[in-house]
């Protein structure tokens, strides 16, 4: 959940026609996915560390080769998978379902527990508001005021 801008844009925002800050709110919501997305992509937290990499797989039914490591959460940060919605007076930016499951999972770095198995994963950030994006949040509805 989005955690409230400065006083002062909150005041100027609630002038605003509900229907303008629906608009407002939805470009916002597009941007703020953006650049989750992105940050995804670069497998960084919001505070700009980089994701502890993946463990080293076994060599489990005796495969030659090497296996081909990708970015990780690649369909995670779609659109189809890492939802938005907003109206006149909220932003949410989020996963649903079992995609949410997995990010929860990784978003704590909790353990999970599988058929009597027990995995801990690390702690790798999915959703969270880094400096930047705070800084982009206002740049747009700063723009947007000016227009006014």
């Amino acid at each position: 959940m989005m955690q409230p801008l400065d006083d002062w844009l909150v005041g100027l925002l609630l002038k605003l026609s509900p229907a303008e800050r629906k608009s407002l709110n939805r470009r916002v919501m597009y941007e703020l996915r953006r650049s989750q997305a992105r940050r995804i992509a670069a497998q960084q937290n919001p505070d700009g560390t980089p994701y502890q990499p993946r463990a080293g797989q076994k060599n489990l039914r005796g495969k030659k080769g090497k296996i081909k490591r990708k970015a990780m959460f690649a369909k995670l940060r779609t659109q189809r998978h890492l939802k938005a919605r907003s109206d006149a007076n909220a932003i949410e930016v989020g996963f649903r379902g079992r995609d949410a499951v997995v990010a929860v999972t990784h978003q704590e770095g909790s353990v999970r527990v599988r058929r009597g198995r027990r995995f801990v994963t690390p702690k790798r950030v999915l959703l969270g508001l880094a400096g930047s994006d705070m800084s982009t949040l206002e740049r747009v509805y700063l723009e947007h005021l000016a227009q006014d």
